[in-house]
């Protein structure tokens, strides 16, 4: 490099590469196709501007393959309130905890059992826990929150579990032949 740099002395770090000049006949290498080729959808012009997901004009894939049945609102990811997703975490990985700690997915990360704390947590019972712990989880298997009060722990749950609704069981319609004997039996009860 110059000692000091001026007008007459200055020069680009990188030379630039000169562009890619086609059709300029067969002497230049990419001439007459131009390194597209002879016919066909690629060599037209606007053929490279296809959508992800496009495949020519054919069914395409995430249209073949079969759909899940459910609520599908993007407000409701995973798939509707019907289908939310956790991360098991197991008993037996709580061994890295000290006696008396808390037991949190923020806690869980730090100690590296998690990644990240974006989906919810549930503490399932695989494993046996000696210490006693204090856990904070959204969800938790009935196995795991025995063998952790068994121990002298406590559990709390970050969010409510989800509230059953009985289902009702409709009564069958009444065939052609029992609707015409029920009139016959009110008559009777009637005498």
């Amino acid at each position: 490099m110059p000692k000091q740099l001026n007008l007459s002395n200055l020069s680009p770090a990188q030379e630039r590469e000169d562009r890619k000049r086609v059709g300029r006949g067969p002497g230049s290498g990419k001439g007459r196709y131009s390194g597209r080729g002879i016919k066909g959808q690629k060599s037209r012009a606007g053929s490279h501007k296809m959508r992800a997901g496009f495949e020519g004009g054919q069914m395409p894939i995430y249209m073949r393959i079969g759909k899940s049945r459910g609520a599908t609102s993007k407000d409701a990811m995973p798939i509707g309130p019907f289908r939310t997703e956790t991360v098991p975490v197991n008993l037996r990985d709580l061994h890295r905890f000290e006696d008396g700690a808390e037991v949190t997915p923020e806690s869980l990360v730090e100690k590296r059992i998690l990644k990240n704390t974006k989906i919810d947590v549930k503490l399932l019972g695989t494993g046996d826990v000696t210490k006693k712990l204090t856990v904070r989880v959204h969800a938790i298997s009935a196995s795991a929150r025995e063998k952790i009060e068994k121990a002298g722990g406590t559990v709390e749950l970050l969010r409510e579990p989800k509230v059953r609704k009985p289902r009702h069981h409709h009564k069958a319609h009444p065939t052609a032949a029992e609707a015409a004997e029920a009139p016959a039996e009110d008559e009777a009860t009637e005498e």
